[in-house]
């Protein structure tokens, strides 16, 4: 056997790595196309309908090209920003208290050992149901005339009188606020409860040792090993809450006037009740924009977390 033989046969793999992986590439080609189909296309689209005007006739949608008229007409619009407003408030209130919350839970379930699937059961109960029945099922609660929440308030004589929790701004952000969080803080105590089961335990033994209490540790050895996990919480439940639709859909319709109205809300009437097609595009187009400024904003965050974590 030659010297160029036997150096070609000797030539490490890492020096031609793409075609030891070109069969893998092509048995996973026709699903990224397949998925790529089905995630672009109707972003490409959407963004071809927020450059337009779009009518409706027998043979299908009509586009006329007015380039940024529909994004410049939304930007103007004070009700607009006002959805806006209200959605970065709802989120980070509700995520804020979603992760106070379900930190404190998360750690008295790790206490408890016996109960532990008990208490996951149960945890998981208002997470498993359907936004819009949850919903209902608040709007039943604030009900003022046979709303559950004003007869046991009247009854303990903390109120005088029935009060119409949907009917003014300020209580209606609050209720659909309550109702938000206690849906959807099971998801963040799961998180939480799964980094707490990872922190190994003879780093508290030790902590005992050195005569460190309860406070110390929590700050010393808890925080630290789950902040991980809580800044995943943080970004998924943003996202989240930022898309939210479903429960001002059920609870408030958006009211009172436009006071619990998201911007998904905003884009919805515009597609489908005022069949604005382009302005409700032009909508939809600024709100994944916002979630990726979102993203981008939170990732640098996250992954210095994670890897100081590691």
């Amino acid at each position: 056997m030659s010297n160029r033989t036997k150096n070609v046969n000797q030539q490490p793999l890492h020096h031609r790595p793409w075609k030891k992986n070109v069969p893998g590439y092509l048995m996973v080609l026709p699903a990224f196309l397949v998925l790529a189909a089905i995630m672009f296309y109707p972003i490409f689209y959407t963004i071809r309908m927020s450059l337009s005007n779009v009518d409706i006739s027998s043979s299908g949608y009509i586009f006329n090209f007015i380039g940024l008229q529909h994004y410049i007409d939304i930007f103007t619009n004070p009700v607009y920003w006002d959805s806006i407003w209200f959605t970065f408030y709802f989120a980070f209130v509700t995520v804020a208290v979603e992760i106070v919350l379900g930190l404190l839970i998360a750690l008295a379930i790790n206490k408890v050992k016996r109960l532990l699937n008990v208490s996951l059961v149960v945890m998981l109960i208002p997470w498993a149901l359907i936004t819009v029945v949850s919903g209902q099922m608040w709007s039943y609660i604030y009900n003022a005339v046979y709303g559950v929440l004003n007869y046991v308030l009247e009854t303990l004589h903390l109120i005088d009188s029935p009060i119409a929790w949907l009917a003014t701004p300020d209580t209606a952000v609050i209720s659909m606020m309550i109702a938000e969080i206690w849906k959807t803080t099971p998801f963040v105590v799961i998180i939480l409860l799964a980094g707490l089961q990872m922190v190994p335990k003879d780093q508290y033994e030790a902590a005992s040792m050195d005569g460190a209490n309860v406070w110390q540790q929590f700050w010393k050895i808890t925080l630290p090993a789950i902040k991980g996990s809580i800044a995943v919480s943080i970004i998924f439940r943003l996202l989240q809450a930022f898309g939210v639709f479903d429960l001002p859909f059920v609870l408030t319709g958006g009211g009172p006037g436009n006071a619990t109205q998201p911007v998904a809300m905003l884009a919805q009437k515009s597609l489908f009740q005022n069949l604005n097609f382009g302005l409700g595009s032009a909508i939809s187009v600024s709100v994944v924009f916002f979630i990726i400024m979102l993203s981008i904003t939170f990732y640098p965050l996250i992954r210095s977390v994670v890897k100081g974590e590691s």
